[in-house]
């Protein structure tokens, strides 16, 4: 459940996210997201289903000056969802499939907006596990 992710390059990437309405907490959607996020997992993570993980945030109220042009500061309290598929199709028929609309639905409940962009994977690449990172300054 909390393991760490392998993302294969060349999937999509669909960043999913879940205003909520004013006066719902993070909290207050503990149980439909966890059994949205298991109807994904247990339902969509295979060959054909093209589901490889995801991840979950919550809005923690931060914006960084150093790695914005411009901020609108948006405050509103949402959740941001990262799923990882083999393909975008994947995604959409998955979603599409009355299994998980019903979970997603009970989550959307409690949300004011949501919305979901699909991203191609462009770069990925990590610290080298023998790099001493105390000479780069």
């Amino acid at each position: 459940m909390f393991n760490p992710l392998t993302i294969p390059f060349g999937c999509v990437m669909l960043y999913n996210v879940v205003k909520l309405k004013q006066g719902v907490s993070e909290e207050d959607v503990e149980l439909a997201l966890g059994e949205m996020c298991n109807v994904v997992k247990n339902t969509y993570g295979n060959d054909e289903g093209g589901f490889i993980g995801g991840q979950v945030f919550k809005y923690s109220g931060f914006v960084s000056e150093e790695g914005s042009v411009k901020s609108n500061k948006d405050t509103n309290i949402h959740i941001a969802i990262v799923t990882y598929w083999k393909s975008y199709e994947q995604h959409e028929r998955s979603h599409a499939d009355t299994v998980f609309k019903e979970k997603f639905d009970a989550l959307v409940e409690y949300a004011s907006e949501t919305y979901e962009l699909g991203y191609e994977m462009l770069w990925q690449g990590g610290v080298e596990e023998d790099a001493d990172l105390s000479k780069a300054a």
